[in-house]
């Protein structure tokens, strides 16, 4: 195999995911992480989940430092990356050093957006360990924490925050939780849970300021203002492009990669939150998603090693609401159009929404019902013809429909 030099610009799940599976796809190369924390790849998901809600390490870190030592991967951490230097084959480094390299994977990740003077002490931009670890320190019984954005890492926020003892209080121009990522019916869901846990939600209205102060920050809504001890900002993340734009790498809504991940340079490859990935199913599209950011990388690995491969598989992703577990599949490539059809009783937080096109199965969410979708993989992979009365009548076994013939719809 290639004694190549791959290194990854990043040191996150993707650095993580291509280290590993370059050793067990024969790459023998060696293989460098560069990041610009001063730690190590940890599971990002841990930050608004069991990092914040307990602390600890259990199960954060994705890659020791024995496995590195043995497996000859450098991590270069506390280091931040100029651009990539196609001409000499090396990463230049702020600091003048330069890192020879022959492939490169650009995993730089994104950054909370940011509202204009919405800073200071007691306002909060969940991104790294460091962030993380900051706000668990505010979360205490007799505290009042707002949370500004109502998707998947606010809903988490505010359930960690409620275990902790905190009074929780979420704003969101959406009049439901999470509906954009899931949909309406497991939106409600949701919104009801965060309810019956006694969250305290100011949804659909438009919020007309914010100020934060040294005594805490008032938000100021159409019914009125609410003045919180924190507050916690979640309104997404944009991709950190400087390096790529640097770099002279072709970007749009992140940095342009075809089907296997590679860049308008051939040697360069791009995967997670920072890559608009070309997807056979779903066109050019940037997700953020950890499930995708490793699939990604595996398929990176794979093409790097001498084995091309594409990362094309239905989205998949995960949230932990509470002791509730909520999944996503295929929701990316939805259309208005599409079918819903629910399974069991979504009210009840036991049942799955699927969503059928011309007889196919698309797309489903469902809340503690994982085995679900993991058939519903199964019936998209294949291109099995279902009907809507098989997929909501529970009397009907869904492994059955994997075995039957194409149905009639």
């Amino acid at each position: 195999m290639s004694e190549q030099t791959l290194v990854v610009v990043g040191a996150g799940h993707v650095a993580a995911s291509a280290a590993r599976a370059l050793r067990r796809r024969g790459f023998a190369g060696p293989v460098v992480l560069i990041g610009d924390e001063p730690v190590g790849p940890y599971q990002r998901p841990h930050l608004s989940k069991e990092r914040l809600s307990a602390g600890g390490d259990d199960g954060l870190w994705l890659l020791t430092p024995a496995w590195c030592e043995a497996n000859d991967v450098t991590l270069c951490t506390n280091s931040t990356v100029e651009r990539i230097a196609a001409d000499t084959g090396s990463v230049l480094l702020a600091d003048g050093s330069s890192i020879p390299a022959d492939v490169v994977v650009l995993a730089t990740g994104g950054r909370p957006r940011r509202l204009p003077g919405v800073e200071g002490e007691r306002v909060h931009y969940i991104r790294t360990l460091a962030d993380s670890d900051r706000l668990r320190e505010r979360l205490s019984t007799g505290r009042r924490i707002g949370v500004l954005g109502g998707g998947f890492l606010g809903s988490e926020i505010a359930a960690a925050a409620l275990g902790r003892g905190a009074e929780v209080v979420v704003f969101d121009r959406d009049p439901v939780l999470l509906a954009r990522a899931m949909g309406a019916d497991i939106g409600a869901a949701l919104t009801g849970l965060h309810q019956r846990r006694g969250i305290d939600l100011r949804l659909g209205q438009a919020i007309s300021e914010i100020r934060p102060s040294a005594d805490g920050v008032t938000v100021v809504t159409e019914s009125g203002r609410e003045t919180v001890d924190d507050l916690v900002v979640c309104i997404g993340i944009q991709p950190n492009t400087e390096v790529a734009v640097s770099s002279g790498l072709v970007v749009g809504n992140g940095v342009e990669v075809d089907a296997q991940g590679r860049t308008s340079l051939p040697n360069v490859f791009a995967a997670g939150d920072v890559a608009a990935h070309d997807h056979p199913l779903y066109g050019r599209v940037r997700v953020e998603h950890v499930d995708v950011a490793q699939r990604q990388a595996a398929a990176i690995a794979a093409t790097v090693a001498g084995r091309p491969s594409t990362a094309g598989d239905a989205h998949w992703f995960w949230t932990d609401q509470y002791d509730v577990n909520v999944q996503g599949l295929g929701l990316t490539g939805l259309r208005p159009t599409d079918t819903v059809v629910t399974r069991g009783s979504l009210a009840d937080l036991d049942g799955t929404a699927f969503w059928l096109r011309d007889g196919l199965l698309v797309g489903g969410a469902s809340i503690e019902r994982g085995e679900d979708l993991s058939v519903a993989r199964e019936l998209m992979d294949l291109e099995i013809h279902v009907s809507a009365e098989q997929l909501a009548d529970e009397s009907v076994e869904l492994e059955d429909l994997l075995e039957q013939e194409e149905v009639t719809v």
